[in-house]
């Protein structure tokens, strides 16, 4: 979920990296239930990680995809990321429907300026987030998602 305030800066989560393993700066989103569309999930995860609620049809079409193979110790094998754009005039982040498992995992979050994620050194995903970003917040919208590349 790629969620933009009006001073054109982006929400991202510090994940805390485990048995060794980096840490790394990401957007909000999670898994898909069963029968739940993308965008249902999208709002969903939105709401649980930062006390935003937001229709589906809101969020419109997704922008952005990535996927591949990935061992996350819990689980291993192909995962696909997809990522919706939506703008709020302002937003408080408010943990409070988070999942137990979310707790820990989203303790910090920060909201980006966009130009300072095209310099910064911090671990960011999903990779190409930078040059998407820009676009979006020029007003040019993918006429179908970008492919970006996998992160793990």
């Amino acid at each position: 979920m790629l969620l933009v305030d009006a001073r054109e800066r982006l929400l991202l989560f510090l994940l805390p990296g485990e048995n060794g393993a980096p840490t790394v700066w990401m957007t909000p989103g999670g898994g898909v239930r069963r029968r739940e569309s993308l965008a249902a999930a999208a709002a969903r995860e939105l709401w649980e990680e930062t006390g935003l609620r937001v229709a589906p049809e809101a969020l419109g079409a997704s922008v952005a995809w990535t996927g591949g193979h990935a061992d996350l110790g819990w689980r291993s094998g192909y995962f696909e990321d997809h990522f919706f754009f939506h703008r709020v005039t302002a937003h408080t982040v408010d943990p409070a429907h988070r999942e137990p498992h979310e707790e820990l995992a989203l303790a910090r979050h920060r909201w980006w300026p966009a130009a300072e994620l095209a310099t910064t050194a911090e671990p960011l995903t999903p990779r190409g987030l930078s040059p998407l970003l820009t676009d979006l917040l020029a007003g040019r919208r993918p006429p179908v998602p970008t492919r970006l590349p996998w992160h793990h």
